[in-house]
């Protein structure tokens, strides 16, 4: 069973462990199953290409790799980073930054 994803598609993110600590981005994707996400940017690797149809030359290309969830951490509006919380305001459930207290 997966944990509840406080991230979400198009965040700003930043990473706060691992080799990238420190990288910032935008959420590309998020894999569920994995507990993962894709961000803009961050934890690039290389990709060798065999010649194809579509790439007749081959050759070496750079991607964004999936970073676990734990090892991001939201931004806010300053640029801080912060957990997320929830709350009910006019009987709808909204996101919030737990230390601004504003609404994401």
């Amino acid at each position: 069973m997966a944990t509840k994803i406080k991230i979400r598609l198009g965040d700003t993110v930043r990473v706060i462990a691992g080799s990238a600590k420190g990288s910032e981005g935008t959420v590309l994707s998020i894999l569920r199953e994995n507990n993962r996400a894709i961000v803009e940017g961050v934890n690039m690797i290389k990709k060798h290409n065999k010649p194809s149809a579509q790439n007749p030359q081959g050759g070496i290309t750079e991607k964004e790799a999936p970073i676990h969830i734990s090892n991001l951490s939201l931004l806010t509006s300053d640029g801080k980073t912060t957990r997320v919380g929830y709350k009910v305001e006019n009987d709808k459930k909204v996101r919030i930054a737990k230390k601004t207290d504003e609404v994401i």
